[in-house]
Protein backbone atom coordinates (compact mmCIF):
# COMPACT_ATOMS: atom_id res chain seq x y z
CA UNK A 1 0.00 0.00 0.00
CA UNK A 2 2.76 2.45 0.89
CA UNK A 3 4.70 2.26 -2.37
CA UNK A 4 2.79 4.80 -4.44
CA UNK A 5 1.01 6.60 -1.62
CA UNK A 6 3.82 7.29 0.81
CA UNK A 7 5.73 10.51 0.19
CA UNK A 8 9.20 10.89 1.69
CA UNK A 9 11.00 14.07 2.60
CA UNK A 10 12.46 14.78 -0.84
CA UNK A 11 9.09 14.53 -2.53
CA UNK A 12 7.49 16.66 0.19
CA UNK A 13 10.19 19.31 -0.23
CA UNK A 14 9.64 19.38 -3.99
CA UNK A 15 5.89 19.70 -3.52
CA UNK A 16 6.41 22.50 -0.99
CA UNK A 17 8.69 24.40 -3.37
CA UNK A 18 6.00 24.25 -6.08
CA UNK A 19 3.33 25.58 -3.69
CA UNK A 20 5.22 28.41 -2.02
CA UNK A 21 5.57 31.93 -3.33
CA UNK A 22 8.96 32.89 -4.74
CA UNK A 23 9.68 34.95 -1.58
CA UNK A 24 8.97 32.14 0.91
CA UNK A 25 11.67 30.19 2.74
CA UNK A 26 11.86 26.55 1.66
CA UNK A 27 12.26 23.81 4.26
CA UNK A 28 15.22 22.53 2.26
CA UNK A 29 16.95 25.83 3.09
CA UNK A 30 16.82 25.27 6.85
CA UNK A 31 20.21 25.69 8.51
CA UNK A 32 21.23 24.69 12.01
CA UNK A 33 24.10 25.54 14.33
CA UNK A 34 27.00 23.23 13.62
CA UNK A 35 25.02 21.76 10.74
CA UNK A 36 23.50 19.17 13.04
CA UNK A 37 20.06 17.72 12.34
CA UNK A 38 18.79 14.94 14.57
CA UNK A 39 15.97 14.07 12.19
CA UNK A 40 16.14 10.67 10.54
CA UNK A 41 16.96 10.61 6.80
CA UNK A 42 13.73 8.62 6.41
CA UNK A 43 11.70 11.22 8.33
CA UNK A 44 8.53 12.16 6.46
CA UNK A 45 8.36 15.54 8.17
CA UNK A 46 9.81 18.70 6.66
CA UNK A 47 12.46 20.59 8.61
CA UNK A 48 10.25 23.34 10.04
CA UNK A 49 7.42 20.91 10.69
CA UNK A 50 9.80 18.89 12.82
CA UNK A 51 10.84 22.04 14.68
CA UNK A 52 7.19 22.84 15.33
CA UNK A 53 6.78 19.37 16.82
CA UNK A 54 9.84 19.80 19.05
CA UNK A 55 8.41 23.00 20.48
CA UNK A 56 5.00 21.42 20.97
CA UNK A 57 6.48 18.60 23.06
CA UNK A 58 8.67 20.84 25.22
CA UNK A 59 8.07 21.46 28.90
CA UNK A 60 8.41 25.21 28.42
CA UNK A 61 5.49 25.17 25.99
CA UNK A 62 3.29 23.23 28.42
CA UNK A 63 4.03 25.67 31.23
CA UNK A 64 2.48 28.50 29.22
CA UNK A 65 -0.97 27.26 30.22
CA UNK A 66 -0.34 28.56 33.76
CA UNK A 67 1.24 31.89 32.81
CA UNK A 68 -0.68 35.17 32.87
CA UNK A 69 -1.41 37.10 29.69
CA UNK A 70 -3.10 40.17 31.25
CA UNK A 71 -5.77 38.93 33.65
CA UNK A 72 -4.81 36.25 36.20
CA UNK A 73 -6.02 32.96 34.69
CA UNK A 74 -6.47 30.96 37.88
CA UNK A 75 -9.32 33.11 39.25
CA UNK A 76 -11.64 32.53 36.26
CA UNK A 77 -12.02 30.08 33.40
CA UNK A 78 -12.01 32.39 30.39
CA UNK A 79 -9.17 34.96 30.44
CA UNK A 80 -6.42 34.26 27.94
CA UNK A 81 -3.31 32.56 29.25
CA UNK A 82 0.09 32.80 27.64
CA UNK A 83 -0.70 29.44 26.00
CA UNK A 84 -4.03 30.43 24.44
CA UNK A 85 -2.43 33.69 23.31
CA UNK A 86 0.29 31.63 21.62
CA UNK A 87 -2.28 29.47 19.83
CA UNK A 88 -4.12 32.56 18.58
CA UNK A 89 -0.85 34.03 17.30
CA UNK A 90 -0.22 30.80 15.43
CA UNK A 91 -3.69 30.88 13.90
CA UNK A 92 -3.38 34.48 12.69
CA UNK A 93 0.18 33.92 11.51
CA UNK A 94 -0.85 30.89 9.46
CA UNK A 95 -3.76 32.81 7.94
CA UNK A 96 -1.42 35.58 6.80
CA UNK A 97 1.19 33.09 5.61
CA UNK A 98 -1.23 30.95 3.61
CA UNK A 99 -2.70 33.93 1.81
CA UNK A 100 0.73 35.32 0.94
CA UNK A 101 2.22 31.94 0.01
CA UNK A 102 4.73 31.92 2.89
CA UNK A 103 5.98 28.82 4.69
CA UNK A 104 3.25 27.93 7.20
CA UNK A 105 5.36 25.34 9.02
CA UNK A 106 8.04 27.95 9.71
CA UNK A 107 5.43 30.48 10.83
CA UNK A 108 3.82 28.00 13.20
CA UNK A 109 7.14 26.87 14.68
CA UNK A 110 8.07 30.48 15.42
CA UNK A 111 4.62 31.30 16.77
CA UNK A 112 4.49 28.34 19.16
CA UNK A 113 7.94 29.15 20.56
CA UNK A 114 7.85 32.94 20.56
CA UNK A 115 6.82 33.32 24.22
CA UNK A 116 8.36 30.24 25.87
CA UNK A 117 10.82 32.57 27.61
CA UNK A 118 8.10 34.74 29.10
CA UNK A 119 7.98 34.97 32.87
CA UNK A 120 5.06 34.41 35.19
CA UNK A 121 2.75 37.41 35.72
CA UNK A 122 3.03 38.82 32.21
CA UNK A 123 5.34 41.69 31.34
CA UNK A 124 5.70 42.73 34.98
CA UNK A 125 7.75 39.63 35.74
CA UNK A 126 9.96 40.47 32.76
CA UNK A 127 10.48 44.04 33.98
CA UNK A 128 11.33 43.00 37.53
CA UNK A 129 13.96 40.48 36.43
CA UNK A 130 15.47 43.07 34.10
CA UNK A 131 15.66 45.62 36.93
CA UNK A 132 17.31 43.13 39.28
CA UNK A 133 19.91 41.99 36.77
CA UNK A 134 20.74 45.55 35.68
CA UNK A 135 21.07 46.78 39.26
CA UNK A 136 17.99 48.99 39.09
CA UNK A 137 15.73 47.21 41.57
CA UNK A 138 14.74 49.41 44.53
CA UNK A 139 14.28 46.30 46.69
CA UNK A 140 17.24 44.07 45.83
CA UNK A 141 20.82 45.09 45.11
CA UNK A 142 23.18 42.61 43.48
CA UNK A 143 26.93 43.36 43.59
CA UNK A 144 28.01 45.97 41.05
CA UNK A 145 30.57 43.58 39.60
CA UNK A 146 27.74 41.15 38.83
CA UNK A 147 25.25 43.64 37.37
CA UNK A 148 28.01 45.13 35.25
CA UNK A 149 28.49 41.85 33.41
CA UNK A 150 25.36 39.70 33.62
CA UNK A 151 23.23 41.78 31.20
CA UNK A 152 19.50 42.43 31.19
CA UNK A 153 16.38 40.37 30.66
CA UNK A 154 13.91 40.45 27.76
CA UNK A 155 11.45 37.69 27.03
CA UNK A 156 12.26 37.21 23.34
CA UNK A 157 15.94 36.73 24.17
CA UNK A 158 14.97 34.38 26.98
CA UNK A 159 12.79 32.40 24.58
CA UNK A 160 15.87 31.88 22.45
CA UNK A 161 17.83 30.84 25.54
CA UNK A 162 15.12 28.30 26.38
CA UNK A 163 15.16 26.61 22.96
CA UNK A 164 18.96 26.83 22.62
CA UNK A 165 20.02 25.74 26.12
CA UNK A 166 17.46 25.20 28.85
CA UNK A 167 15.20 22.56 27.31
CA UNK A 168 16.76 19.12 27.69
CA UNK A 169 15.24 16.38 25.52
CA UNK A 170 18.05 15.38 23.18
CA UNK A 171 21.73 14.49 23.21
CA UNK A 172 22.67 18.17 23.23
CA UNK A 173 21.15 21.01 25.25
CA UNK A 174 18.19 22.78 23.67
CA UNK A 175 15.76 21.74 20.97
CA UNK A 176 18.17 22.00 18.04
CA UNK A 177 15.89 24.35 16.10
CA UNK A 178 16.74 25.75 12.69
CA UNK A 179 18.34 29.18 12.53
CA UNK A 180 15.31 30.54 10.68
CA UNK A 181 13.05 29.52 13.57
CA UNK A 182 15.47 30.93 16.14
CA UNK A 183 15.67 34.23 14.29
CA UNK A 184 11.88 34.52 14.11
CA UNK A 185 11.59 33.83 17.84
CA UNK A 186 14.02 36.61 18.69
CA UNK A 187 12.57 39.11 16.23
CA UNK A 188 8.88 38.69 16.97
CA UNK A 189 9.25 41.92 18.96
CA UNK A 190 11.91 44.61 19.21
CA UNK A 191 15.55 43.60 19.50
CA UNK A 192 18.90 45.36 19.55
CA UNK A 193 22.20 44.35 18.02
CA UNK A 194 24.06 45.11 21.24
CA UNK A 195 21.49 44.07 23.82
CA UNK A 196 23.42 42.70 26.81
CA UNK A 197 22.22 39.11 26.91
CA UNK A 198 24.04 35.78 26.60
CA UNK A 199 22.91 34.58 23.16
CA UNK A 200 24.72 31.65 21.61
CA UNK A 201 25.84 31.91 17.99
CA UNK A 202 24.49 35.42 17.41
CA UNK A 203 26.00 35.50 13.92
CA UNK A 204 23.32 33.12 12.62
CA UNK A 205 20.56 35.51 13.75
CA UNK A 206 21.40 38.43 11.42
CA UNK A 207 20.86 40.90 14.28
CA UNK A 208 21.62 43.88 12.08
CA UNK A 209 19.00 42.90 9.47
CA UNK A 210 15.19 42.75 9.36
CA UNK A 211 13.54 39.41 9.98
CA UNK A 212 12.45 37.13 7.16
CA UNK A 213 8.82 37.49 6.03
CA UNK A 214 7.62 34.42 7.94
CA UNK A 215 8.93 35.95 11.15
CA UNK A 216 7.26 39.23 10.28
CA UNK A 217 3.96 37.39 9.80
CA UNK A 218 4.28 36.07 13.36
CA UNK A 219 5.07 39.56 14.67
CA UNK A 220 1.96 40.93 12.97
CA UNK A 221 -0.18 38.07 14.27
CA UNK A 222 1.23 38.62 17.76
CA UNK A 223 0.25 42.29 17.81
CA UNK A 224 -3.23 41.74 16.38
CA UNK A 225 -3.98 38.81 18.69
CA UNK A 226 -2.70 40.67 21.72
CA UNK A 227 -4.76 43.82 21.26
CA UNK A 228 -7.99 42.14 20.20
CA UNK A 229 -8.01 39.44 22.86
CA UNK A 230 -6.97 41.90 25.56
CA UNK A 231 -9.95 43.99 24.50
CA UNK A 232 -12.27 40.99 24.67
CA UNK A 233 -10.92 39.93 28.07
CA UNK A 234 -11.26 43.49 29.32
CA UNK A 235 -14.88 43.66 28.18
CA UNK A 236 -15.66 40.36 29.86
CA UNK A 237 -13.97 41.50 33.09
CA UNK A 238 -15.89 44.78 33.10
CA UNK A 239 -12.71 46.83 32.87
CA UNK A 240 -14.24 48.78 29.97
CA UNK A 241 -17.74 49.18 28.55
CA UNK A 242 -18.88 48.24 25.07
CA UNK A 243 -20.28 51.72 24.49
CA UNK A 244 -16.83 53.24 24.97
CA UNK A 245 -15.27 50.72 22.60
CA UNK A 246 -17.81 51.51 19.90
CA UNK A 247 -16.64 55.13 19.89
CA UNK A 248 -13.25 54.07 18.51
CA UNK A 249 -12.70 54.75 14.83
CA UNK A 250 -11.85 51.09 14.14
CA UNK A 251 -15.14 50.05 15.75
CA UNK A 252 -17.02 52.56 13.58
CA UNK A 253 -15.34 51.07 10.51
CA UNK A 254 -16.32 47.56 11.53
CA UNK A 255 -19.91 48.56 12.28
CA UNK A 256 -20.19 50.27 8.91
CA UNK A 257 -18.71 47.23 7.15
CA UNK A 258 -20.84 44.60 8.89
CA UNK A 259 -23.97 46.74 8.73
CA UNK A 260 -27.31 45.63 10.13
CA UNK A 261 -26.27 42.33 11.72
CA UNK A 262 -24.00 44.30 14.06
CA UNK A 263 -25.64 47.73 14.15
CA UNK A 264 -29.08 46.33 14.98
CA UNK A 265 -27.96 43.55 17.34
CA UNK A 266 -29.36 44.13 20.85
CA UNK A 267 -27.72 41.21 22.64
CA UNK A 268 -24.58 42.81 24.02
CA UNK A 269 -22.62 39.55 24.27
CA UNK A 270 -23.17 38.83 20.58
CA UNK A 271 -22.59 42.45 19.60
CA UNK A 272 -19.29 42.32 21.45
CA UNK A 273 -18.15 39.15 19.69
CA UNK A 274 -19.19 40.46 16.28
CA UNK A 275 -17.20 43.63 16.91
CA UNK A 276 -14.00 41.89 18.03
CA UNK A 277 -14.20 39.40 15.16
CA UNK A 278 -14.72 42.30 12.77
CA UNK A 279 -11.60 44.03 14.10
CA UNK A 280 -9.52 40.88 13.62
CA UNK A 281 -10.83 40.48 10.08
CA UNK A 282 -10.16 44.13 9.27
CA UNK A 283 -6.57 44.08 10.53
CA UNK A 284 -5.63 40.68 9.10
CA UNK A 285 -7.10 41.52 5.71
CA UNK A 286 -5.24 44.81 5.68
CA UNK A 287 -1.94 43.12 6.59
CA UNK A 288 -2.34 40.65 3.73
CA UNK A 289 -3.25 43.26 1.14
CA UNK A 290 -0.68 45.87 2.23
CA UNK A 291 2.08 43.26 2.52
CA UNK A 292 1.36 41.80 -0.91
CA UNK A 293 1.60 45.30 -2.38
CA UNK A 294 4.94 46.00 -0.65
CA UNK A 295 6.42 42.65 -1.71
CA UNK A 296 5.29 43.12 -5.29
CA UNK A 297 6.76 46.61 -5.36
CA UNK A 298 10.07 45.35 -3.90
CA UNK A 299 10.33 42.56 -6.47
CA UNK A 300 9.51 44.93 -9.30
CA UNK A 301 12.05 47.51 -8.14
CA UNK A 302 14.84 44.92 -8.00
CA UNK A 303 13.79 42.91 -11.05
CA UNK A 304 13.12 39.76 -9.02
CA UNK A 305 11.24 37.06 -10.89
CA UNK A 306 12.36 33.86 -9.19
CA UNK A 307 13.29 32.44 -5.81
CA UNK A 308 17.05 32.71 -6.32
CA UNK A 309 16.68 36.40 -7.10
CA UNK A 310 14.65 36.87 -3.94
CA UNK A 311 17.23 35.08 -1.77
CA UNK A 312 19.93 37.39 -3.10
CA UNK A 313 18.04 40.54 -2.02
CA UNK A 314 15.80 39.29 0.79
CA UNK A 315 17.77 40.95 3.59
CA UNK A 316 17.10 44.36 2.06
CA UNK A 317 13.38 44.33 2.86
CA UNK A 318 11.93 46.53 5.58
CA UNK A 319 11.07 45.09 9.00
CA UNK A 320 7.49 46.24 8.36
CA UNK A 321 7.12 44.59 4.95
CA UNK A 322 4.47 42.31 6.48
CA UNK A 323 2.45 44.84 8.41
CA UNK A 324 -0.57 47.11 8.25
CA UNK A 325 -1.10 49.91 5.78
CA UNK A 326 -0.62 53.47 7.03
CA UNK A 327 -4.36 54.02 7.46
CA UNK A 328 -4.93 50.77 9.38
CA UNK A 329 -1.83 51.39 11.47
CA UNK A 330 -3.41 54.62 12.74
CA UNK A 331 -6.56 52.70 13.70
CA UNK A 332 -4.43 50.09 15.41
CA UNK A 333 -2.52 52.75 17.32
CA UNK A 334 -5.77 54.25 18.62
CA UNK A 335 -6.96 50.81 19.74
CA UNK A 336 -3.65 50.06 21.44
CA UNK A 337 -3.69 53.36 23.35
CA UNK A 338 -7.29 52.70 24.41
CA UNK A 339 -6.45 49.23 25.71
CA UNK A 340 -3.46 50.52 27.64
CA UNK A 341 -5.50 53.28 29.26
CA UNK A 342 -8.56 51.28 30.24
CA UNK A 343 -7.37 47.66 30.49
CA UNK A 344 -3.61 47.38 30.99
CA UNK A 345 -3.76 50.32 33.40
CA UNK A 346 -6.90 49.08 35.17
CA UNK A 347 -6.86 48.82 38.97
CA UNK A 348 -7.30 45.04 38.96
CA UNK A 349 -4.38 44.54 36.59
CA UNK A 350 -2.20 46.94 38.58
CA UNK A 351 -2.97 45.07 41.80
CA UNK A 352 -1.82 41.90 40.07
CA UNK A 353 1.34 43.68 38.92
CA UNK A 354 2.09 44.94 42.43
CA UNK A 355 1.78 41.43 43.79
CA UNK A 356 3.97 40.11 40.97
CA UNK A 357 6.75 42.53 41.91
CA UNK A 358 6.70 41.33 45.49
CA UNK A 359 6.72 37.66 44.51
CA UNK A 360 9.47 37.82 41.86
CA UNK A 361 11.71 40.01 44.02
CA UNK A 362 11.23 37.83 47.10
CA UNK A 363 12.02 34.64 45.17
CA UNK A 364 15.16 36.13 43.67
CA UNK A 365 16.30 37.40 47.07
CA UNK A 366 15.78 33.99 48.69
CA UNK A 367 17.58 32.03 45.97
CA UNK A 368 20.43 34.53 45.73
CA UNK A 369 20.92 34.93 49.47
CA UNK A 370 20.78 31.20 50.21
CA UNK A 371 21.43 29.11 47.09
CA UNK A 372 20.64 25.95 49.06
CA UNK A 373 16.97 26.91 48.74
CA UNK A 374 17.26 26.30 45.00
CA UNK A 375 16.20 22.98 43.46
CA UNK A 376 18.97 20.45 43.09
CA UNK A 377 18.99 20.69 39.28
CA UNK A 378 19.90 24.41 39.41
CA UNK A 379 22.81 23.72 41.77
CA UNK A 380 23.94 20.93 39.44
CA UNK A 381 23.84 23.42 36.55
CA UNK A 382 26.08 25.72 38.60
CA UNK A 383 28.48 22.80 39.01
CA UNK A 384 28.40 21.65 35.38
CA UNK A 385 28.21 25.02 33.58
CA UNK A 386 30.12 27.31 35.94
CA UNK A 387 32.54 24.83 37.46
CA UNK A 388 31.39 25.55 41.02
CA UNK A 389 31.48 23.00 43.85
CA UNK A 390 28.14 21.31 44.34
CA UNK A 391 26.89 22.96 47.51
CA UNK A 392 25.05 19.95 48.89
CA UNK A 393 28.32 17.97 48.94
CA UNK A 394 30.19 20.58 50.99
CA UNK A 395 30.54 20.54 54.79
CA UNK A 396 27.97 22.92 56.24
CA UNK A 397 30.69 25.05 57.82
CA UNK A 398 32.19 25.89 54.43
CA UNK A 399 28.97 26.66 52.50
CA UNK A 400 28.68 30.29 53.56
CA UNK A 401 32.24 31.06 52.53
CA UNK A 402 31.83 29.31 49.19
CA UNK A 403 28.62 31.25 48.47
CA UNK A 404 30.19 34.59 49.40
CA UNK A 405 33.43 34.08 47.50
CA UNK A 406 32.23 32.32 44.38
CA UNK A 407 28.45 32.29 43.89
CA UNK A 408 27.87 35.93 44.84
CA UNK A 409 30.71 37.07 42.62
CA UNK A 410 29.38 35.27 39.56
CA UNK A 411 27.26 36.83 36.79
CA UNK A 412 26.68 33.27 35.61
CA UNK A 413 24.99 32.34 38.87
CA UNK A 414 22.84 35.48 38.73
CA UNK A 415 21.70 34.35 35.29
CA UNK A 416 20.95 30.82 36.54
CA UNK A 417 18.65 32.25 39.22
CA UNK A 418 16.91 34.36 36.57
CA UNK A 419 16.51 31.29 34.35
CA UNK A 420 14.89 29.37 37.19
CA UNK A 421 12.42 32.13 38.07
CA UNK A 422 11.63 32.95 34.43
CA UNK A 423 10.59 29.36 33.83
CA UNK A 424 8.04 29.36 36.63
CA UNK A 425 4.31 29.44 35.99
CA UNK A 426 2.19 31.84 38.03
CA UNK A 427 0.92 28.95 40.13
CA UNK A 428 4.37 27.56 40.85
CA UNK A 429 5.80 31.01 41.67
CA UNK A 430 3.00 31.66 44.14
CA UNK A 431 3.53 28.25 45.75
CA UNK A 432 7.24 28.90 46.13
CA UNK A 433 6.55 32.37 47.55
CA UNK A 434 4.17 30.95 50.15
CA UNK A 435 6.64 28.19 51.04
CA UNK A 436 9.55 30.61 51.48
CA UNK A 437 7.83 33.76 52.77
CA UNK A 438 4.59 32.58 54.42
CA UNK A 439 5.44 29.25 56.08
CA UNK A 440 2.66 27.02 57.36
CA UNK A 441 2.64 23.55 58.85
CA UNK A 442 0.66 21.96 56.03
CA UNK A 443 2.78 23.24 53.13
CA UNK A 444 4.34 20.94 50.58
CA UNK A 445 7.64 21.97 49.02
CA UNK A 446 7.72 21.34 45.30
CA UNK A 447 10.89 23.26 44.51
CA UNK A 448 12.97 20.20 43.69
CA UNK A 449 10.40 18.57 41.44
CA UNK A 450 10.95 20.69 38.33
Amino acid sequence: MSGGLFRGRQELEADEARRLALFAIRSSEATRRGGEDEGSPADYRLAFQRDRDRVLHSRAFRRLKHKTQVFVPHVADHPRTRLTHTLEVGQLGRTIARSLGLNEDLVEAVALAHDVGHTAFGHTGEKVLDEILRGGSPDLALPAAVTGEVGGFKHNYQSLRVVDLLERRYQRPGLGLADQVREGILKHTTWKVGFPFPVEDATSLALDRPCHLEGQAVAAGDEIAQQTHDLEDGLRAGAVGLDAVEELEVARRVIAEVGGPLRDERRRWLRQHLLVRGMIRLFVTDVIEASAHRIERFCSRHGISGHDGWVARSREVSQTTVWLSGDADELFGELKAFIYRFIINHATVNRQDWRARKVITALYRAFWTNPLTLPTYVLLRARDELGFPYLRDLPMASVAGEVASRYHASPGFARLVADHIAGMSDRFALEEYRALEQPAADQTFWGGDR
